[in-house]
């Protein structure tokens, strides 16, 4: 038996109405590359039964405990029952994009029954007519209760489950079951655990409130001001969470827009794939960005163009909350949800795309030194000291900030995973849109492809493709920038201009050499054979020649002549 916590009682805790807490996957599979060029159902279910028995994650159970007087348990049942947990099911004709993410949407709309581990899978057949996928795959799609998995550990899950190779699950290889069940808690023992739990929860309280303090205060006046400052600046804010209301903690309240509302109980789903190089190629061309500067400038942009096409461009940017991996180098293990959140804007009301991708750069360092000063952990931790009673009643009663957006990029794997022999083609990670924060963009890089997948309110898009297309529109909008404003790395290895063959094969010589490890005296020199090779009363070859082999005398500890010394001889240099 193991207890939840603080921040997997969190997601229990949030559901509510239609606020659902699962989160999911859409893979797509190709099943040619499998022995026989087909997959069957059955070989799906004894795949899932080979690998799925080794998480305990799966055979969980959940115990609530009485009164919600303390945090939640899970117990281990004996075995998985595949095939209530893995379901079939098939698109009708013509089996396209559309109806599959129609399909998806109705699974994603389904709470789960939490008196059975909490989790459902659903293999999907009849995709016929899905652009860039082959005639004859199928889908599966996979939810979990966020209360067992995040972002990194979902990653960890998606390798664990497939493998490198397409050879088969063996059929030995297929487990019994035969693990121990934990045994039913009874109530008196539920009593008696909250009891000493929460007892015990209240020196740790003591020591993280005092570390807090301690922390804020050794950010010194030059940051907060002065001890009454920073006690003045305290107060509302604790007033703040203690009422339940967070967004007055925001220092700028975003502005509202259609998916400010409360979201109904029927979602919509839309992913695009895009190549994950030319990401890194906009990152050299532009400079000064990270790859999570570069996707909260693609969601920024799509969101431009969507409410502008349907003129509800707020003036001010959308503010989107960004979640925050706490797992350090250890991304494996039983540790629940170790995940921070802050807030940073994506200048959706900034049309020109490199003025956004600069914005969204310098918000995100100035994020990260308020997080940093603060700490990340500061609504995790807090979670897991609170008596549970309180925390729980904190969390039901909580506010959230109705900022409309939440953003959150992961780093998959970058080679092709098989399962049951079919590869793994496409990979679309589907999250959570709530009360208040009714569109969820997540990003999730595969074999080279960043997949981006938005998830929100049928009720506030009811047009999913077109935002899909937005996305795709911004992406082009960034790289069209980005080569516009890519400086030439060396002005002899990118020439401008028109110049004469002989200038040409000048260059062609002089770009040769090894560029980027050029010292400041050897880039002075090769400027110099190109201003020779230009200037009309410098055209001789072997003048050009000469200044190149000083180029390449590089570390003989000979004694270099000046260059423009041999330019203003009139004299053969050689």
């Amino acid at each position: 038996m193991k207890q939840l916590s603080g921040a997997d009682a969190m997601f229990l805790q949030l559901e509510h109405g239609n606020n659902f807490m699962h989160v999911a996957s859409l893979a797509i599979y190709d099943p040619s590359t499998a022995p026989g060029g087909k997959v069957r159902f059955k070989d799906v279910l004894r795949h899932f039964a080979a690998r799925v028995e080794e998480f305990p994650q799966f055979r969980r159970r959940l115990v609530q405990v009485p009164l919600s007087l303390d945090r939640p348990y899970w117990i281990e049942e004996s075995g998985i029952d595949v095939e209530f947990h893995v379901r079939h099911i098939a698109l009708p004709h013509p089996g396209d994009w559309r109806q599959l993410c129609i399909q998806v949407a109705r699974l994603h709309s389904r709470p789960l029954d939490r008196s059975k581990p909490l989790w459902e899978a659903y293999i999907i057949e009849g995709l016929h007519n899905v652009p860039g996928v082959p005639a004859g795959s199928f889908a599966l799609y996979c939810k979990m209760h966020h209360a067992i998995i995040d972002g990194e550990s979902g990653t960890e899950l998606l390798k664990a489950l497939h493998s490198l190779t397409p050879e088969p699950i063996d059929e030995d290889e297929a487990p019994l079951g035969g693990f121990t069940a934990d045994r039913e808690p009874l109530l008196p023992e539920l009593y008696s655990r909250a009891l000493v739990q929460n007892l015990g929860r209240l020196p740790a309280l003591a020591r993280f409130s005092l570390g807090t303090a301690k922390r804020v205060a050794s950010l010194g006046a030059g940051a907060v001001g002065n001890l009454s400052e920073l006690g003045s600046s305290l107060l509302p804010q604790l007033r703040t969470l203690l009422s339940g209301d967070l967004s007055p903690l925001l220092a700028k309240l975003p502005p509202k827009t259609r998916f400010s509302g409360d979201v109904s109980a029927h979602r919509v789903f839309e992913a695009v794939g895009l190549p994950l190089a030319e990401f890194k190629t906009i990152r050299k061309q532009v400079g000064g960005v990270t790859l999570n500067d570069l996707f909260l400038g693609i969601v920024g942009g799509a969101l431009n163009n969507y409410l502008g096409e349907r003129r509800e461009l707020p003036d001010t940017s959308m503010i989107a909350g960004v979640p925050m991996t706490l797992r350090g180098e250890e991304k494996g293990g039983d540790r629940g949800n170790q995940v921070g959140f802050t807030f940073m804007p994506v200048y959706s009301d900034i049309a020109d795309p490199l003025l956004r991708l600069r914005a969204i750069a310098e918000s995100a360092e100035t994020s990260k030194r308020v997080t940093d000063a603060v700490g990340k952990e500061l609504a995790r931790d807090l979670l897991e000291y609170l008596p549970a009673p309180v925390a729980g009643a904190l969390v039901r009663n909580v506010k959230l900030p109705k900022i409309g957006l939440i953003v959150s990029n992961v780093r998959g794997p970058d080679v092709p995973l098989y399962m049951a022999g079919a590869q793994l083609v496409n990979y679309s990670p589907i999250s959570i849109a709530l009360d208040g924060i009714g569109l969820n963009v997540t990003g999730f890089s595969y074999n080279g492809t960043m997949w981006i997948c938005a998830v929100s309110c049928r009720e506030m898009m009811p047009d999913p493709a077109a935002f899909a297309d937005c996305l795709r529109a911004s992406f082009a909008e960034i790289q069209e920038a980005a080569l516009r404003a890519s400086p030439p790395t060396c002005g002899l290895c990118h020439p401008q201009g028109d110049v004469s063959p002989f200038v040409e094969a000048v260059e062609r010589i002089v770009a040769d050499a090894t560029c980027p490890a050029l010292s400041d005296a050897g880039k002075a020199r090769r400027k110099a054979a190109t201003v020779a090779a230009r200037d009309p009363n410098h055209r001789s070859f072997r003048q050009i020649m000469f200044l190149l082999s000083l180029e390449n005398r590089t570390g003989s500890g000979r004694a270099r002549p000046e260059p423009h010394a041999a330019l203003r001889s009139n004299k053969n240099p050689t």
